[in-house]
C-alpha cells in the first residue's frame, strides 16, 4: 500500500499550484485560453487547484481531496498536467523539492 502523503509533499504541492498560477499567468495564458473561451481570468494558487488539479486527480484516480492522495499518486497527477501544459503552451514548472528550492535560492543569491 502506498504511503500517505507526508507534510512535505502538501507544502510542495501548494507551492507548485503557485509557481504554476504565476508562470500561466507571466504567459499570458489566462483561464479563458486555458479553459474557458469567453471570460478573461487570471490564474491563483487556488484555481489551479480546482481547476487544473482536482479535476485530473478525480478523473484519474477517483479521488476528491487532495489529503486523499498517496506520494506516488501526487506523482502521477503533476505528470498529466505538466505533460498537457507543456505540449499545448510550452509551460513546464518543476515539482518543488527540497533540492530546487536550494537551487533557485542560490541562483537568487547570485
Amino acid at each position: 500500500m502506498d504511503k500517505p502523503r507526508t507534510l512535505q509533499q502538501s507544502k510542495a504541492l501548494h507551492l507548485y499550484f503557485t509557481q504554476l498560477a504565476e508562470e500561466l499567468n507571466n504567459n499570458n495564458l489566462d483561464m479563458r485560453t486555458v479553459l474557458k473561451p469567453d471570460i478573461e481570468i487570471p490564474w491563483s494558487a487556488t484555481s489551479v487547484k480546482n481547476f487544473l488539479w482536482r479535476p485530473i486527480m478525480k478523473i484519474q484516480l477517483g479521488k476528491d481531496s487532495t489529503t486523499e492522495l498517496t506520494t506516488k499518486e501526487i506523482d502521477e497527477v503533476y505528470d498529466v498536467i505538466n505533460k498537457h501544459l507543456g505540449e499545448q503552451f510550452g509551460i513546464s514548472i518543476e515539482f518543488p523539492s527540497q533540492e530546487s528550492l536550494i537551487n533557485n535560492s542560490r541562483i537568487k543569491d547570485n
